[in-house]
């Protein structure tokens, strides 16, 4: 089965600024995420940017560039202008591996755009089960709920599926009850061509503002999601100067 990989790598941070460019045991974060794609099989590897000095840092490192505009609202809109760019066909898999997850599993990479071959859904995605009841309450997980054929019905930081009679009872909400469906979505994508081609032309939906989800978006006009359910964990993010130091630390351990 042949699929790329875009990695989206925007300049601009907030709390993380330059983050592409981090450090971690002498290159740059951007190159330590596409070293980790480039173990998954997939036939082209491109990093998606915004910026001439993460173009230069990638080059440098032997990886494909698409110099892609500085105004795009998500990753998914910026991997659309790489689809038209590079001229994909419109059955092309694009696997979207975020930028600040250097430490992404490859299997992670394969499994997801395997479930988009096989189920012939417009997007897959990846979901991991929460045993611990603090990670089903935490609004930074976000949460799936998928139907009988593994499509995904909705996605939300709120504690879904809700186990009414469990949590009703004194010291309910301090475990899970046996057999939960309860999944932590983890946030890699693989898309069609004609889907990123589609994306673009789509409006916003309410839901995705309000829990700030861009998948919704997709579920809100009609395509279909397909979750693959897998034993491997979510992935360790960059996103704070925090993690930025942890993550450096982790790789002067292993360099």
């Amino acid at each position: 089965m042949k699929f790329k990989v875009v990695v989206p790598a925007r300049y601009a941070s907030t709390r993380l600024p330059a983050k592409p460019l981090l450090d971690l045991g002498g290159k740059p974060m951007v190159a330590r995420v596409a070293e980790r794609a480039m173990l998954s099989g997939a036939e082209e590897i491109w990093v998606a940017t915004d910026h001439a000095d993460v173009v230069t840092a990638a080059e440098s490192h032997g990886l494909s560039v698409v110099l892609t505009r500085s105004d795009h609202p998500s990753g998914t809109d910026r991997l659309a202008e790489v689809v038209e760019k590079r001229g994909w066909d419109d059955d092309t898999i694009v696997v979207n591996v975020q930028g600040d997850e250097p430490l992404i599993d490859p299997e992670l990479i394969a499994q997801t755009a395997r479930q988009l071959a096989q189920s012939g859904a417009d997007i897959a995605t990846v979901a991991h089960p929460i045993a611990d009841a603090a990670d089903f309450f935490n609004p930074n997980i976000v949460k799936v709920v998928c139907k009988a054929d593994g499509d995904a019905m909705y996605f939300s930081r709120a504690t879904i599926p809700y186990a009414r009679d469990h949590f009703a009872r004194a010291g309910g909400k301090e475990s899970l009850p046996s057999g939960m469906l309860a999944y932590w979505h983890i946030g890699l994508y693989a898309y069609r061509a004609r889907f990123l081609r589609a994306y673009a032309r789509l409006t916003p939906s309410p839901l995705e503002k309000f829990e700030a989800l861009e998948q919704l978006r997709a579920l809100w006009h009609g395509f279909r999601i397909s979750v693959v359910i897998s034993d491997l964990p979510p992935m360790v993010g960059v996103d704070t100067p925090e993690d930025a130091a942890r993550m450096q630390e982790w790789f002067r351990s292993k360099v």
